[in-house]
């Protein structure tokens, strides 16, 4: 059987009918364009938010001073010297699950080099801040214990800071006032862009947690302890295990309420993550009702062709052509379309994923399997819906069809 000659009659077929063959493409060209921007988009979205996630911190076990309830009312977090460093000291020594402690003390006022000045968020924290939030320095050197344990007049800056009060020019080993006290800028933080509330992460100060303590606030308690768990898995464990040794040097009974919270922020970047997935399912299936329709729309024009080419295939089946080549016939007419179809909806589907992810700024990431599998969805649209044309051609009655007007 001649397959080289029987897709030269189908093509032909269907330049016949240029107008009837480029609408019965278009439906699977923007069935599968849909499907291709879709998966990219969802991906991109879904790697936004795990970005999100890992910034969050290694592991993050984050435990927040906490109100305690006065007559009967809850006073609001961080409203209550409830926190010390030797709770953190002690949530060190006693979870195993914890690996890495930050005390934090934090606040806000106004920073002011030379001429220009800037209202900013300070933090007070130990050098194991950096790991447990993840944070890479792009310039100098961060403080040390010994610049903890001596509470050294030093600093470093966020990219945000930095443009605000330097401009261009470099801020290693420049004097800034934070408040009242002039504190040495000995590095620059990597920029982090926003959290997931919206808040510039890279407009802080970090300071040595006794810096901020005996200088700035003039206070011996926490506003936070940050840890780091061992591993993902344990970070709800760790956190209980954290809130069982404070409740215990907090000579809390079992009947009283906690006097700290402990926070779980990946728990709502996950459930983002979760719904950025349903989303997208969902989506790809909606987009995929458009190849629905591009299939039967294949159907109906197979099965126009059929009847207005009845004749032709009557005397085709008269001077001995096999049944078999009849339906190849019709059946390569379909496939054919939807292989145009495919390509076309491949193209335009990275072309829009392209557009779409500069328009939004976001890394568009275009599946490989998303493509094949959007081509091999377009094949078989194709022989599916083909197949009932393509076989109730080669099923006429040759003596009717040459009857046939």
């Amino acid at each position: 059987m001649n397959y080289a000659a029987i897709v030269q009659s189908s093509l032909w077929a269907l330049l016949r009918n240029k107008m009837r063959s480029a609408l019965t493409v278009l439906g699977i060209t923007i069935g599968i364009a849909a499907v291709i921007c879709v998966v990219a988009i969802g991906k991109a979205g879904q790697t936004r938010v795990e970005q999100q996630l890992n910034a969050l911190g290694d592991n993050l076990v984050w435990v927040e001073a906490g109100g305690r309830a006065v007559n009967g009312v809850r006073t609001g977090s961080h409203s209550a010297p409830t926190l010390t460093i030797g709770d953190a000291l002690a949530i060190k020594a006693q979870v195993s699950l914890i690996k890495s402690v930050s005390p934090n003390v934090d606040g806000s006022t106004q920073v002011i080099y030379g001429n220009q000045n800037w209202y900013t968020q300070y933090r007070g924290v130990s050098p194991e801040y950096l790991d447990i939030k993840r944070w890479e320095i792009a310039d100098g050197s961060p403080f040390s214990p010994d610049d903890v344990d001596h509470a050294a007049d030093v600093c470093v800056i966020g990219r945000t800071v930095r443009n605000q009060l330097f401009g261009s020019a470099s801020p290693i080993g420049q004097v800034i006032r934070v408040k009242d006290l002039p504190c040495k800028v000995i590095a620059v933080l990597a920029p982090k862009g926003l959290s997931v509330s919206g808040q510039d992460q890279d407009d802080t100060i970090l300071m040595p947690y006794t810096t901020v303590q005996k200088k700035i606030k003039g206070v011996t308690w926490l506003d936070d302890i940050l840890c780091s768990a061992v591993s993902q898995d344990a970070v709800k464990l760790a956190g209980q295990q954290a809130g069982a040794v404070l409740r215990d040097r907090h000579h809390l009974r079992a009947e009283e309420e906690n006097d700290f919270n402990i926070r779980n922020p990946e728990d709502v970047i996950k459930a983002q993550l979760e719904a950025s997935r349903t989303l997208s399912l969902l989506l790809i299936a909606i987009a995929s009702i458009s190849l629905l329709v591009g299939g039967i729309g294949i159907m109906n024009v197979m099965l126009v062709s059929v009847t207005e080419r009845t004749r032709e295939i009557g005397v085709r089946v008269a001077v001995g052509a096999p049944e078999i080549a009849i339906q190849l016939q019709f059946l390569g007419e379909s496939v054919l379309l939807s292989l145009v179809g495919g390509a076309a909806g491949v193209v335009i589907g990275v072309v829009g994923s392209v557009v779409v992810g500069t328009a939004l700024g976001w890394q568009m990431q275009v599946s490989v399997e998303a493509v094949l599998l959007a081509a091999l969805f377009s094949v078989a649209v194709g022989v599916f819906f083909g197949y009932y044309p393509a076989r109730k051609a080669s099923l006429l009655d040759p003596i009717e069809a040459l009857r046939y007007e």
